[in-house]
């Protein structure tokens, strides 16, 4: 009997199997103020297969950079690889020339050459690093960094455990964008099916016809599933399963970093309530929640509080449900817990096409400029920010009869330059959203109704008080576009590789940026060299501050920035993205000596 519950084992994918080997060994750390990191290429096994790995020191992940806050670190970087490389310390506010971006603020690390990072630590909080050369970091050239603070900590804990989520292929990644350049959705293999429709799952008939005639997939969430990827903890797969141990009764920290190249995660541990206390380093006043969803690059410091004695599941679900990353929490090594099945994969909706119309809060247009609607202008009214985005109207999940909308005067048509007048109209953009909406207050793709609370960004209220808090002198819309078909990504229309000018920046000056997303995919935004402060309701004050965010399809993130002289780097931290041309140069000057 138990011969035979082994091989029905093995047939399950590998985030369900049982196989627990017990306690992995421990991540290894770095500390101190002169710190060497070797570059070079590793033989790895993720559940028992043997792969290659791009590592620092050997190891995957990279070794934990363990650090205190107030010192000066110096980071001697060599390169063993055939190839260029380099290391952006992500979140770190270091001066730019220690960015680590090559073409925009050093030239690379060439083979055989040694770099030497040297800054000051100015914060504390949960970070981490990795390649900005090629797809590296998809290889595996990414690791986990803690700042201890200067003084005492704000978060109570008895133990913690750094937990790195991420994404592994053993197909090569040139040839995964390859791939992804040759066929739209070439990996998603949760399309739509006949028998789907015969069961009423999905969309109705109807409904395919329409997304057929825009030649539109709504089942596209990620481009990278679980077809080519193994998803990992802290460099583990399923199978493996990563353990980390407590104590019953104990505060345990779990610092929880998105590494992963493409995927977007769901994270939820069944029978713990998670209290979120820190985002992108830094603190946050303490939110009780049952999942979160964490973008690409993100970071969240969660408390958990295990008061029963036995395992529980660390379920980091892909969000297009392809797949999961799995580990353990356990007072013993060896132990395991159940883990729950894959949830239902999402569906795109017209909403995250910016074509919410059904159920459109008219009272809400009470005051508009009814007659600049059709340039896609609404008036702002006293008081605006010079250049501030306009104001948009809400709606529901799916689109309504636009005819009404037709006799006011708006433009409903999905490729209306006027609806953003800044984009360069061309191959690289598909769509323009005519009625992109704020959706910094929803759950993320796939989480709106999943029976418990899930956390969302205006949940999110800064422990300390913020450093800036002037008013915005000027606005800034940036719309991020995108031809899904023909694996084309941009900001305002334009790939990197187009040569656009910076978006340029006077040194600290206070702007509104308004990310405003076109396309059908959610893309986790990031800023090198800032935090910036989300402009959404929060006491006075204290706004969260991030380095990284997620602008839900069809939906608007408005954040305040303080501009920091030097050039840094603004793009999408999905890799392949950011590599087929989601990437820009926030340029703030006068630099450091210069005369303005």
């Amino acid at each position: 009997m138990l011969g035979g519950l082994v091989v029905l084992d093995n047939l399950l994918p590998a985030w369900a199997q049982t196989n627990s080997p017990g306690l992995k060994p421990a991540m290894p750390q770095l500390s101190g103020r002169d710190i060497a990191l070797m570059v070079g290429h590793s033989a790895v096994a993720i559940d028992g297969r043997k792969g290659h790995a791009v590592t620092i020191n050997g190891a995957l992940p990279a070794p934990l950079l363990r650090l205190r806050e107030g010192e000066t670190v110096r980071l001697r970087v060599s390169n063993a690889l055939a190839e260029d490389t380099s290391i952006h310390w992500h979140g770190l506010l270091v001066p730019f020339q220690m960015d680590g971006v090559p073409g925009v603020t050093f030239p690379g690390i060439k083979p055989g050459e040694t770099f030497v990072y040297e800054f000051p630590l100015k914060q504390s909080g949960t970070y981490w690093y990795h390649s900005h050369s090629g797809l590296q970091e998809q290889e595996g050239h990414y690791g986990p960094i803690i700042i201890d603070p200067a003084g005492p900590d704000p978060i109570a804990y008895d133990r913690e455990h750094v937990v790195v989520l991420s994404d592994y292929s053993f197909i090569h990644p040139h040839l995964l964008f390859k791939k992804l350049k040759q066929e739209g959705g070439v990996f998603n293999y949760q399309k739509q099916t006949i028998a789907g429709l015969i069961a009423g799952k999905d969309q109705t008939l109807a409904e395919r016809i329409d997304w057929a005639k825009m030649r539109m997939d709504p089942t596209d969430i990620s481009d990278i599933t679980g077809a080519v990827y193994t998803f990992l903890v802290n460099g583990h797969g399923p199978i493996d399963n990563w353990t980390g141990l407590f104590k019953p009764g104990e505060r345990v920290r779990l610092r929880f970093i998105n590494a992963a190249a493409q995927t977007i995660f769901d994270v939820r541990i069944p029978g713990l309530k998670l209290t979120i206390v820190a985002a992108d380093g830094q603190h946050i006043r303490p939110v009780a929640v049952d999942e979160f969803q964490i973008g690409n690059a993100e970071t969240y410091d969660v408390i958990v509080e295990p008061t029963e004695d036995r395992a529980f599941t660390i379920v980091a679900e892909a969000v297009d449900r392809s797949g999961m990353a799995r580990a353990t929490l356990a007072p013993r090594p060896g132990m395991s817990a159940p883990v729950p099945p894959l949830r239902e994969r999402p569906i795109v909706t017209m909403k995250d096409m910016g074509m919410d119309m059904n159920s459109m809060q008219m009272d809400g247009m009470a005051g508009m400029n009814h007659a600049k609607m059709a340039g896609g202008a609404i008036d702002h009214g006293a008081g605006a920010i010079p250049g501030m985005a306009p104001p948009r109207v809400r709606g529901s999940d799916v689109m309504g009869d636009m005819s009404e909308m037709k006799g006011m005067g708006m433009d409903m048509s999905m490729r209306n330059p006027l609806n953003a007048p800044q984009v360069a109209m061309g191959p690289g953009v598909q769509t323009i959203a005519p009625m992109p909406v704020d959706r910094t207050g929803e759950a993320g793709q796939g989480l709106e109704s999943v029976g418990h609370r899930v956390l969302v960004y205006k949940d999110l209220i800064a422990l300390e008080p913020n450093l800036d808090t002037r008013a915005p002198s000027r606005a800034l819309e940036i719309r991020l576009t995108g031809n899904m078909e023909r694996f084309i990504w941009g900001f305002d229309g334009h790939k990197f590789s187009d040569n656009p000018p910076p978006y340029a920046f006077r040194k600290n000056e206070r702007v509104r940026v308004s990310l405003v997303n076109d396309t059908m995919m959610a893309h986790p935004i990031h800023l090198h060299g800032h935090f910036f402060e989300l402009a959404q309701d929060a006491p006075a004050g204290h706004m969260p501050r991030k380095h990284t965010v997620i602008v839900a399809p069809g939906g608007i993130v408005q954040f305040d920035l303080t501009a920091e002289p030097g050039d840094w780097a603004f793009h999408c931290h999905m890799l392949y993205h950011m590599h087929a041309g989601m990437f820009q140069v926030f340029s703030v000057r006068p630099l450091a000596g210069a005369v303005a």
